[in-house]
């Protein structure tokens, strides 16, 4: 006959209580949630990564490689392109999605180089004159630019609304992706005071500080920095308020409960 196993072994700590006994721990949904591929997915970023590439290399040849790539719609392309180009990899190998941190500055920027565009310098003059292009390129600059300030800020959105689940965005994420624009801005003033003499100093014209001084350029510069900064505080907003458009396989109840005793 077997003495009865007591209640409380010896010698044996007890296990710490940090919760209720009724309470559950649920597991994070991405690690139960089986993952599928999304070749459609793919297939629409591969292309928006396309079109942002081929719009930039027409830039690059346009103007030069480092006249292009010194403005901001450019850089902001290329930054779109690499992410899209991520996430299309991620949609067809049915992987977690990017940190939507980096694929909401992704679409933060080009957004704001879209208004900024159509907004500021709707009547400027093309940054790249087709006189200095290449024999037979200058016809692609107006289809480059429409690329760059409306076609590629609207496919992002549309992915990021239709294709792309919440990204739970932090508010603190937007102080974050404001360093960008600020050494951007840096970036500019140093590059003006640099080519003095140059005709292309200033990349624009609301940044030309031989014309309208350093204190109307950084009211003007904290003017868009606000406006930048709304936007952002809108697109996390957004973030939470918006649905899912992807839709998982049905959860598998696997949850973990704390141990008895």
């Amino acid at each position: 006959m077997t003495a009865p196993i007591p209640r409380d072994l010896p010698d044996i700590p007890a296990l710490p209580r940090t919760h209720p006994a009724s309470a559950a721990l649920f597991a994070p949904a991405r690690a139960v949630v089986p993952l599928v591929r999304r070749p459609l997915t793919a297939a629409y970023r591969l292309l928006l990564a396309l079109l942002a590439a081929g719009a930039v290399l027409v830039e690059a040849l346009l103007g030069g490689p480092a006249r292009a790539l010194s403005h901001f719609t450019v850089q902001s392309a290329l930054l779109l392109a690499l992410v899209m180009l991520a996430s299309a990899r991620r949609a067809w190998g049915a992987r977690h999605p990017l940190p939507g941190a980096l694929t909401g500055a992704a679409l933060l920027y080009v957004i704001m180089a879209s208004l900024t565009h159509h907004v500021l310098l709707a009547d400027a003059p093309p940054p790249f004159p087709t006189a200095d292009a290449a024999a037979g390129m200058g016809r692609l600059e107006p289809l480059a630019a429409h690329t760059l300030h409306t076609v590629l800020p609207v496919a992002a959105v549309l992915d990021w609304l239709l294709l792309s689940p919440p990204a739970r965005l932090r508010l603190r994420q937007t102080a974050t992706w404001m360093l960008y624009p600020l050494a951007y801005l840096a970036f500019t003033l140093v590059r003006g005071e640099l080519l003095t003499g140059s005709p292309a100093r200033y990349l624009h014209p609301f940044f030309d500080v031989a014309r309208h001084g350093y204190r109307n350029v950084l009211a003007d510069a904290l003017l868009m920095g606000l406006a930048l900064y709304a936007l952002a505080v809108l697109l996390v907003a957004l973030d939470h308020a918006r649905p899912n458009p992807v839709r998982h396989p049905p959860k598998t109840g696997f949850r973990l409960r704390l141990p008895v005793g």
